[in-house]
């Protein structure tokens, strides 16, 4: 029987969901008979001493199901690599590639995936309020849209925290205090509107497009984890050859970044492309998380996938 240490919680601003997919995580794996230990990062001064507690208790894999923050920006698996711990999802690379939205989408760019137009503010520029207003940005950055509007967002944060679409000065200010909550770096693109969509990669298996559709507003965090907030369509109707060209974009990101096991790769569709948006190596685990949804609509129930995602990782270890 393999011992599966699960680490769930932490302290980035997404441990509530965290704390909902660590659990599922757990109550799944001990259903297809692993033995289990939960473990919770935020239980401990620091990470120095959370390895040291992993150490004596020598599980076979390290199941993460920690999202944002340090347990998803390649800090973790930086340091699970060097004790020599098995673990689930990418490595050390591309974690931390694939946090920080701002290089994220300049590797899109030149690997020639289409990005929305976009440019970065750091704190200080908004701090000291060196930022260009509102309009001047919405002339430079939604030339090709025309929508009136544009998205701001912490660059190294997910689970949509702090994301706002904004379309005036007030908006503009309060948009980036906010964002800056999360992150040194802040994001301000053009607004794509669109589709929401997302494909799953599970050890090199595209899954199935799923189109995203909140009732009101946008993907935000209310609407990702509040049931009834949003319909999901999988696989996503798409134009003929669609799909397969969004599948083939996420497989460009997925192989650029150097990702493994599992993840999860954003885009917003206009009608006639697809615009990269992020790259999610650590995807939810909860009731209505969108990688489960995704494996289930071609026959992968949530026992196998735990279980692909595991085969994926002790495969990976083994190669090392």
């Amino acid at each position: 029987m393999l011992k599966i240490a699960v680490l769930l919680g932490g302290n980035s601003p997404e441990r509530n969901v965290s704390l909902v997919s660590g659990a599922e995580i757990a109550k799944q794996l001990r259903l297809n008979g692993y033995e289990v230990t939960e473990i919770d990062p935020a239980d401990y001064a620091d990470w120095l001493e959370l390895l040291q507690a992993l150490k004596k208790q020598a599980p076979d894999l390290v199941f993460i199901g920690l999202h944002g923050g340090e347990g998803e920006n390649g800090i973790l698996q930086a340091m699970l690599t060097g004790c020599g711990f098995a673990f689930t999802g990418s490595g050390y690379k591309a974690s931390a590639l694939a946090m920080d939205k701002l290089l994220s989408k300049i590797i899109a760019k030149q690997i020639g995936i289409p990005v929305p137009d976009f440019c970065s503010l750091n704190k200080e520029q908004i701090t000291t309020g060196n930022v260009k207003s509102f309009t001047e940005l919405l002339n430079e950055l939604d030339l090709r849209s025309q929508t009136g509007y544009l998205v701001v967002k912490p660059a190294e944060a997910g689970s949509s925290v702090g994301v706002h679409i904004i379309s005036s000065e007030t908006e503009l200010k309060e948009a980036l205090n906010d964002a800056l909550q999360f992150s040194d770096k802040v994001l301000v693109e053009e607004y794509i509107d669109g589709r929401e969509l997302t494909v799953t990669i599970l050890d090199k298996q595209v899954l199935p497009v799923v189109e995203i559709k909140p009732h009101q507003g946008f993907y935000d965090y209310p609407n990702k984890y509040s049931a009834g907030n949003t319909d999901y369509h999988v696989p996503a109707e798409l134009p003929s050859g669609s799909a397969e060209k969004v599948q083939s974009y996420a497989m460009r990101v997925w192989q650029a970044f150097e990702c493994s096991g599992y993840g999860r790769i954003d885009f917003r569709y206009d009608g006639t492309d697809f615009y990269f948006l992020e790259v999610n190596t650590l995807p939810g685990m909860t009731p209505l998380s969108l990688t489960p949804m995704a494996a289930k609509a071609v026959g992968i129930d949530f026992g196998n996938l735990l279980n692909r995602i595991i085969q994926a990782a002790l495969s990976d270890f083994n190669k090392t």
